[in-house]
């Protein structure tokens, strides 16, 4: 019998020497192949050639779809670049378009083919009737947007082109993303490198195109120069006093900017055996994206007096602000295990830890067994009475760390104060601390779904204890643990977001009974009269939070304002194209201790691919009669926001740096920024610590800015616990009130003038320590008139303000300052 590999196996060409091999079954007469019909159809016989052919099948109905709906999606595409002749000046743009036209026609081509070999129907490329997706989630322009961009020329019309275009680029990812998620799509080879190519290509032209958006903006911000320490600025409404770089022993000299380590080139010639090749780019990429990440990154800060705590991985940094602008270092203290968020509560501070190199003993070793008693995650206490040698007096071990904490209450008559805990990493084993457990279905025990209630005494914090972990997020009704958000997004074009089993920041408002908490998916208020005993009173989500991160009150907390930290604060997610609604503020007014959502906030200044931006961590500036927030945004830098109008919140003043590498995302900017005694502190993660002061413009008066100044909540500012701001009752407090009042025309201009000149009469009468009844009596017959005004809603807070701090002004110059209760 004569060999050939063609008639016994068509299709696939084997040597003859391995065939025959096989055995005398398999070159015996043909077998018969058969396919089973439906339930009550015959079957019917295959030949081999029919046979391969339907295991060779190698690609899906999902294949298919996807092909047919790009077709159109890639056609619009080519509109668009068509539009760019005559309507634009900017070279770049038409590189771009011309670029986008040649790609697309040829993918659209290949597309066609793809679908013709195949037997399966081919689209026309302007056949919008077969797009199966909602233009929302292609990234497809409405017929109105691509009219408007018809319609549109110049530099409005390269705007209107690169936003359309990029989020017509992000739709055909999406829809690749979708395509991969369905079993069995995508297996074709041809296919499989096709959607791959689409990714990539898209993904960079999406990164030359926000460069050229970005170019576009005239904010200064916008173009700022790369640096580590040498970085382009911008800045508007503030003076920068200081910059402090990082102490030594917080940094690596080696590396102090935390650049990702090179490839070690070395590696290759050094090798003993051959390098290949094939995995050197793969090898490198993952190389490239190590980097020193958080061992010496500057974190949150916390005040007391003339003290300032700047927390960080590594452990923390102490100065004295004797001089508000330019602190004085005056003791490092080493000891890495997390973030290190911190609080001062009389002598002692508290620090979080939540990674699992921490130890008890703040050593610099890490612990790498996976159960030790030297591991420590939890509530650091530490004596700082002499804060140049601190001491380490008190450790409760958490089940998830400590991400954040916030000081409750307390001193309470024992000496007590009581502490939340936020841990936020996975429940540690039952083997390293007892009682922890993980997820196991129908275990209520779990330590997810709960905060730490921390009780600390004051005169002996080693015995510091959590007395309670109440479950915040449990259904009311069924007492189901995981009552609130379980996860995923809200539908089509939402954000997703992880379920809500923990806190990330807990704010509380001691004096108003109540705390904000921002709690991955949702946004809760407790009740926290009995502060052992947190009680949730409402809750709220958004399709457009990632992930709730903070939270902050405005001064009478009557809003709320929650932060979302899109990309958790490592990508870039204030490009030009991104959505103004993601990684932004949610404003919300507090009407019955509810919730009600007023606008959105983001930071107005695009910036580029480089830099790690969303909002993060701020403070009230005390201002007062209006509702003024000092932020965080990364390396997006400061933004000063008035959001006194809830549903117009708007930019009063910033302060920006160029990135921190001109061509790598490096993580950078500020982690926290906090009005403190009438300065603005940042610690900037990278660098160090920056301080500034306001300067009067447009927004913001002289007056405010120092009365401002002059509004105290007590000599200690901690993270996560708001206090109520107070103002005493002198002359250029009232004159804040009255910039204010005239700014929004409810004051007429002879009565403006009358109370400037009795206002610096009382300024001059009270530096002198002088009394005058008649100048008194003239003051309250005002304060008496100016309150039967009719003013507009915006403005009546402000004018009974006015109202009374003119009253209390007009009793110290008839009784004096100590009589009238004011030092």
């Amino acid at each position: 019998m004569s060999c050939s590999p063609a008639r016994l196996f068509p299709r696939l060409l084997l040597p003859c020497a391995l065939a025959l091999t096989l055995g005398s079954q398999a070159i015996a007469g043909p077998v018969p192949i058969v396919q089973p019909g439906a339930p009550g159809s015959a079957a019917r016989m295959l030949t081999p050639e029919q046979a391969t052919e339907v295991a060779n099948l190698g690609y899906s109905p999902y294949d298919v779809v996807f092909m047919q709906d790009m077709i159109p999606h890639h056609h619009q595409a080519t509109q668009m670049s068509a539009l760019v002749k005559g309507r634009t000046s900017q070279p770049d743009v038409v590189e771009i378009a011309a670029r986008i036209d040649a790609s697309q026609g040829d993918e659209i081509q290949f597309m066609q083919d793809w679908l013709r070999e195949r037997g399966e129907e081919v689209t026309e490329p302007s056949d919008h009737h077969a797009m199966h997706m909602h233009h929302d989630m292609a990234g497809m322009a409405t017929p109105e947007q691509m009219a408007a961009l018809a319609e549109a020329g110049g530099v409005d019309f390269d705007r209107m082109f690169l936003e359309l275009m990029i989020a017509h680029h992000e739709g055909a990812i999406t829809m690749v993303e979708d395509l991969l998620s369905k079993k069995g799509s995508a297996y074709e080879p041809i296919i499989h490198q096709f959607v791959n190519d689409v990714v990539n290509d898209q993904t960079a032209e999406i990164e030359r195109m926000n460069t050229l958006l970005v170019g576009l903006s005239e904010d200064p911000r916008a173009t700022l120069k790369a640096g580590l320490t040498d970085a382009g600025e911008a800045i508007l409404h503030l003076e920068k006093t200081s910059s402090l770089p990082n102490p030594p022993g917080f940094f690596d000299p080696d590396n102090p900017g935390g650049l990702p380590l090179e490839y070690p080139e070395a590696r290759a010639s050094e090798a003993s055996e051959p390098v290949d090749t094939r995995t050197r780019g793969a090898e490198q990429a993952n190389w490239e994206e190590r980097a020193p990440m958080m061992s010496f990154w500057n974190s949150d800060l916390a005040f007391s007096g003339d003290l300032m705590v700047a927390g960080s991985y590594h452990g923390f940094n102490m100065y004295r602000l004797k001089n508000a602008d330019t602190p004085e270092l005056i003791s490092s203290i080493v000891c890495p295990g997390g973030q290190g968020d911190v609080s001062i509560v009389g002598d002692l501070l508290i620090m979080s830890v939540e990674q699992t190199r921490g130890r008890v003993d703040c050593g610099l070793q890490g612990v790498n067994e996976s159960v030790s008693e030297d591991r420590f995650r939890g509530i650091r206490i530490f004596d700082i009475s002499d804060p140049v040698n601190p001491e380490q007096v008190g450790l409760v071990q958490t089940c998830r760390g400590s991400h954040t904490h916030s000081v409750v209450a307390g001193p309470d008559r024992k000496g007590n104060i009581i502490v939340y805990n936020s841990g936020i990493q996975s429940v540690r084993s039952e083997e390293e601390l007892p009682g922890c457990i993980g997820e196991e279905a129908g275990d209520e025990r779990t330590a997810l779904f709960r905060i730490d209630v921390i009780e600390i005494p004051m005169d002996d914090p080693a015995k510091a204890r959590i007395v309670d972990s109440p479950t915040v997020f449990a259904d009311p009704e069924s007492g189901r643990m995981a009552g609130l958000w379980a996860g995923g997004d809200h539908g089509e074009g939402t954000q997703e977001t992880e379920r809500t089993d923990q806190c990330h920041d807990i704010t509380v408002f001691p004096e108003e009974k109540i705390a904000a908490g921002a709690c991955q998916g949702n946004g809760i208020v407790l009740d926290i009269s009995n502060p052992r005993k947190p009680k949730r009173i409402d809750d709220v989500t958004d399709v457009g939070f990632a992930y709730w991160h903070s939270a902050t009150f405005n001064n009478d907390a009557s809003k709320v304002l929650f932060t979302d930290e899109w990309g958790a604060g490592s990508r870039p997610r204030c490009r030009a194209f991104d959505k103004r609604t993601w990684g932004a503020n949610a404003i919300y007014d507090l009407v019955d201790n509810k919730l009600e959502f007023r606008s959105y906030y983001k930071l107005p200044a695009p910036q580029v691919d480089q830099e790690n931006c969303v909002a993060h961590n701020g403070s009230l500036i005390p201002v007062p009669g209006r509702d003024i927030f000092a932020q965080a945004w990364y390396q997006g830098g400061l933004s000063i926001s008035d959001f006194t109008d809830s549903s117009k919140p708007m930019e009063i003043a910033y302060f920006d740096r160029g990135p921190v590498d001109e061509k790598l995302l490096v993580t950078g900017g500020y982690w926290s920024t906090y009005w403190y005694n009438g300065r603005i502190y940042g610690t900037e993660i990278a660098r160090g610590l920056d301080v500034f002061k306001l300067e009067p413009s447009e927004f913001l008066t002289e007056n405010e800015i120092a009365a401002a100044e002059l509004g105290t909540q007590g000599p200690v500012f901690n993270p996560q616990q708001q206090l109520r701001y107070t103002w005493p009752a002198v002359p250029v407090v009232a004159l804040a009130y009255v910039d204010q009042l005239k700014r929004g025309d409810a004051l007429a201009g002879e009565l403006v003038s009358q109370l400037e000149e009795m206002l610096s009469k009382a300024d001059a009468r009270l530096d002198a320590g002088e009394l005058d009844r008649e100048l008194s009596a003239s003051l309250k017959s005002l304060a008496k008139d100016i309150g039967k005004i009719d003013v507009a809603d915006a403005h009546t807070k402000r004018q009974a303000a006015l109202s009374d701090t003119l009253d209390g002004i007009a009793k110290q110059l008839a009784e004096g300052p100590a009589v009238a209760g004011v030092n």
